[in-house]
């Protein structure tokens, strides 16, 4: 894996330099302490040096306590905290030895102890667990939390090979992104079990999850292999050995984190037998992420559209292959009104709703929206169609993916890479409005929408026009008939057309509300989408009765997705505003450390 000084250039939410000496290897060895919430760790650090006579390393941290740091040769070196920034933590400044050389060689080894806060982290006692009598800890680092859990250069223009070392209590079992190579018996005390891991290239899938989950999940879960070699088709071999899924407790704040060999997932796409597997094209979404985010990366966070929108535009090439091509534009469909959705939630014109963000003194996770997941789909849809279609635009994602897998890539050499490629097609990539795609607010520039196929969106929004419409005494012209063709993602799709088309304008009224319910039953939904949808628009009409569901529902899974906005209905709301409010503060402590953050925010409480 090479990079030069150009690929690894500035990142503004990292302290560290990687372009003055470069992290090649990192070997961790920690010790989950279980009852302290915290990790005992020594980590071996591995970097090139690329600036000759550097004096010091600047590494990322945030709340950690380093007791010691020795070069190569365990010799003591100098170390002292810089000034704490309210978004990127801590620098972690290190003296080196005098007389460095571009091209050598130096070894770090830290010895450290995490915080209780650790952001990446979040411990679960047995109660909060569906078998309640083990406790459970999981990690999650995007974007900058890693650096709460080991001293590094936390941005991801640094590629690292790493190895691990993981001690936890005998009963429990430790699964990592990464190769297991083995586990032992902790010489020092025979109450702990060591774990080993490599993270390398390397039947592909298992799935991993608490006993009481596993069946369902392995059910659920049947048709990972078929979407993988569906990427393979489209793309070329996938390379990281393993694919296994990790099924977490509720509170985990994604969908899913496209891990290299464990793909996390979230319980919220458990359905069951019966149900049709409707909310396994996440995993189709993790498994593009293989390619695209994670054998090629965005340089910094402030061109995360290049992971995300490439994600979705190739999963949603894998659901075409699977369930027809319509299906692909009724996904943008559904995409379109998920992105005007999500620019209400901002100021209008917020920068934030660029495709290319600036994030000086930024968090990342305040940037986190379906902005660049959607927006950036859409335009390598829109650049597809006008380049000649999938047959001519396919070839060049295979190139461009070959082109930079193992490195990073920022926005300015993927445009470069595409008009180089289609050199012959000069005049059409002329007539693209690349300032307002790439660096404007808001909605694309092109009204997309109008490019899709709406065969099957078109029974939905007739169905949706004539509930809308629908006077009281209209109200027994519906039936359970209405939604019996629906496939679920229909039933998904005149739900959230009804949620677009009430935002802006009164809410359905309680006869509606009730009536819809009585007939289609979607309170009782065990589809997460479904039951999402339909608890905004009771918490709009102000039906009272289903606040009980709606706290349940918020409060027995952690999906930002969902919870926030949701919360976000409630607060709105004078009759709910303080049930918001009591709610989040009563359950804060069952929320991930990353989605209470942001619900504090969206609440005013921070």
């Amino acid at each position: 894996m090479e990079h030069s000084a150009e690929t690894v250039g500035h990142d503004p939410c990292s302290f560290s330099r990687p372009n003055q000496c470069l992290c090649t290897n990192i070997s961790w060895f920690v010790d989950v302490l279980i009852d302290k919430k915290i990790l005992e760790c020594r980590v071996q650090l591995e970097f090139e040096v690329k600036k000759d006579g550097v004096k010091k390393m600047v590494l990322d941290t945030r709340d950690l306590t380093v007791h010691s740091v020795t070069d190569g040769n365990g010799e003591s070196l100098s170390f002292s905290y810089g000034k704490k920034h309210k978004a990127f933590g801590t620098p972690l400044n290190i003296d080196l030895p005098d007389g460095l050389k571009s091209g050598s060689k130096l070894y770090l080894k830290i010895n450290y102890q995490t915080s209780e806060t650790a952001s990446a982290s979040q411990f679960l006692t047995p109660e909060q667990t569906a078998g309640k009598k083990y406790p459970y800890f999981f990690t999650q680092c995007q974007a900058i939390h890693a650096r709460s859990l080991i001293p590094c250069q936390d941005t991801p223009c640094v590629k690292t090979p790493y190895q691990a070392e993981v001690t936890v209590p005998k009963e429990l079992v430790a699964v990592m992104s990464a190769k297991g190579t083995g586990s032992r018996d902790d010489p020092q005390n025979p109450e702990k079990k060591i774990y080993t891991f490599t993270q390398k290239v390397g039947p592909r899938s298992r799935v991993w999850t608490e006993k009481e989950m596993l069946e369902v999940s392995a059910w659920e879960f049947a048709e990972v292999e078929e979407q993988l070699s569906i990427a393979e088709d489209l793309t070329f071999d996938y390379v990281w050995g393993p694919y296994d899924l990790l099924i977490l407790p509720p509170s985990f704040p994604y969908g899913g984190m496209e891990n290299p060999c464990l793909t996390f997932v979230t319980p919220t796409l458990l359905v069951g037998p019966g149900g049709g597997r409707p909310l396994t094209d996440v995993v189709a979404h993790e498994i593009s992420h293989s390619w695209t985010g994670n054998l090629i990366t965005n340089r910094n966070w402030e061109h995360f559209w290049l992971n995300e929108g490439y994600t979705v535009f190739l999963e949603r090439k894998i659901l075409g292959r699977r369930k027809g091509e319509k299906m692909v534009d009724f996904a943008y469909i559904g995409g379109w009104k998920t992105l005007k959705d999500q620019l209400k939630q901002f100021p209008e014109n917020s920068p934030l709703t660029k495709l290319v963000v600036e994030l000086k003194d930024t968090d990342p996770d305040d940037s986190f929206s379906s902005v660049p997941y959607e927006k950036g789909s859409c335009f390598l849809y829109y650049l597809e169609r006008i380049l000649g279609g999938p047959e001519v635009f396919e070839p060049f994602l295979k190139k461009y993916l070959e082109h930079f897998k193992f490195k990073t890539v920022n926005t300015k050499d993927w445009k470069h890479f595409l008009e180089e490629y289609f050199h012959d097609k000069k005049d059409i990539l002329k007539q693209v409005d690349w300032e307002a795609w790439l660096h404007k607010p808001g909605l694309p520039p092109v009204n997309m929408i109008d490019w899709y196929d709406t065969t099957l969106s078109d029974p939905c929004t007739k169905l949706c026009d004539r509930w809308l419409a629908a006077t009281e005494s209209e109200l027994g012209s519906f039936s359970p008939d209405d939604i019996k063709d629906f496939s679920p993602p229909q039933v998904v799709e005149f739900l959230a057309q009804l949620v677009d088309k009430t935002t802006d304008n009164p809410p359905l009224a309680l006869s509606h509300l009730k009536k819809m319910d009585e007939l289609y039953d979607f309170t009782s939904s065990r589809n997460s989408e479904i039951k999402f949808r339909w608890l905004r628009l009771c918490v709009r009409g102000v039906w009272q009765d289903r606040y009980p569901q709606t706290v349940t529902f918020i409060t027995i899974q952690g999906r930002m997705k969902y919870i926030r906005p949701l919360y976000k209905e409630l607060y709105a709301k004078e009759e709910s505003k303080e049930l918001a409010v009591t709610t989040f503060q009563e359950n804060r402590a069952f929320y991930h450390p990353i989605a209470a953050a942001q619900l504090a925010k969206d609440l005013g409480l921070e």
